[in-house]
């Protein structure tokens, strides 16, 4: 029988965990765990901090965003990844180099979480820039649609390599609205066929390559006047017009572009209804415990396909690697240019 994992994924305070977090993991509704910057100190306490966790639940899902660039929780004893967008800037002079660079990329990438203890790290960014979202701007790949498609894959691809899933974000696409999602509920006024041209493109290529998806806490009126993630259209879309398969995430439920939904409780029930596999709830424990309430009882199959499923890798033995070496030279030199 195919194990199931509670909704919920919820952050920690700290480098260990606390009295209260052992029996917080406990609770069947919690199916994973997001690690911030707060709770890394090195890579090898994040190894230390992921044991913990699975000696109370061995089950759960542990993840971490390790984009690169600004968005790098873990930077002590792995390599320092560039932005997305310094990956993606030579393609049209170098598009063969660039497109084996970001293979690279995702690979070592995946094979140093996985040697953290990480199941996932939520990337790739398939969000297309804009030119005028500050949350998104460099952590895409590109202003180019196409070439976003082109360097996910190749990004996903890596990422497969090492035995990691990928999960693209934020879909339809974050990338053509000034406001941050984290602090306000963007809205984005184009129409449903603008957005097929341009920000839904990279999706609509991979949705049946990615093993997970998170969409946007962004209104997108000309389709629907809920945000995307609470939007039974969209998710809908996306498994059905666009052949996805995989687990739906939402983005976090305690930021300020969520906050139309309601309560937490009905954020989560919202989310829910939409399509959402599992629910992120962070930087605010009492609404973690209402929405772990909410979901009492509730189970999700798809989430435990996530899992990292091989042999975990040893840092200092990639080292070893003349893959490795290689390219965390390149990926060092290009994030401190």
């Amino acid at each position: 029988m195919t194990q199931m994992l509670g909704p919920v994924m919820l952050d920690l305070e700290g480098l260990s965990l606390t009295p209260e977090e052992h029996e917080l993991l406990a609770r069947p509704e919690v199916g994973g765990v997001i690690l911030f910057a707060r709770n890394i100190a090195s890579a090898g306490q994040v190894r230390t901090l992921c044991d913990e966790v699975r000696r109370i639940r061995p089950d759960l899902l542990l993840t971490v965003d390790q984009e690169g660039g600004r968005v790098q929780r873990l930077r002590e004893g792995v390599t320092r990844l560039p932005a997305m967008g310094c990956l993606g800037r030579d393609f049209d002079l170098q598009p063969e180099v660039t497109v084996r660079l970001c293979q690279d990329a995702g690979w070592l990438l995946g094979m140093e979480m996985a040697a953290c203890g990480l199941d996932l790290s939520f990337a790739p960014v398939l969000d297309v820039d804009g030119g005028t979202s500050s949350v998104i701007g460099d952590r895409s790949f590109s202003a180019n649609p196409r070439v976003v498609a082109r360097l996910g894959r190749a990004f996903l691809d890596g990422l497969h390599e090492a035995g990691m899933v990928a999960v693209g974000k934020h879909f339809p696409g974050h990338g053509g609205v000034a406001a941050d999602s984290h602090h306000e509920l963007p809205v984005d006024g184009r129409s449903l066929e603008a957005l097929r041209q341009r920000d839904l493109l990279p999706f609509a290529e991979l949705a049946t390559r990615l093993d997970a998806v998170m969409p946007a806490h962004v209104v997108y009126p000309g389709f629907d006047p809920r945000p995307a993630g609470f939007s039974p259209a969209w998710l809908g879309m996306l498994r059905e017009s666009l052949g996805f398969k995989g687990v739906i995430f939402s983005d976090d439920l305690s930021m300020a572009g969520a906050a139309s939904a309601g309560t937490p409780a009905d954020r989560a029930q919202v989310a829910l209804a939409a399509g959402c596999d599992m629910l992120l709830v962070c930087n605010d424990r009492s609404a973690a415990h209402e929405v772990l309430d909410a979901c009492h009882g509730r189970q999700v199959r798809r989430a435990t396909r996530l899992r990292y499923a091989r042999a975990r890798p040893d840092l200092k033995a990639l080292e070893a690697l003349s893959r490795w070496r290689r390219v965390h030279a390149c990926l060092e030199a290009m994030a401190t240019e």
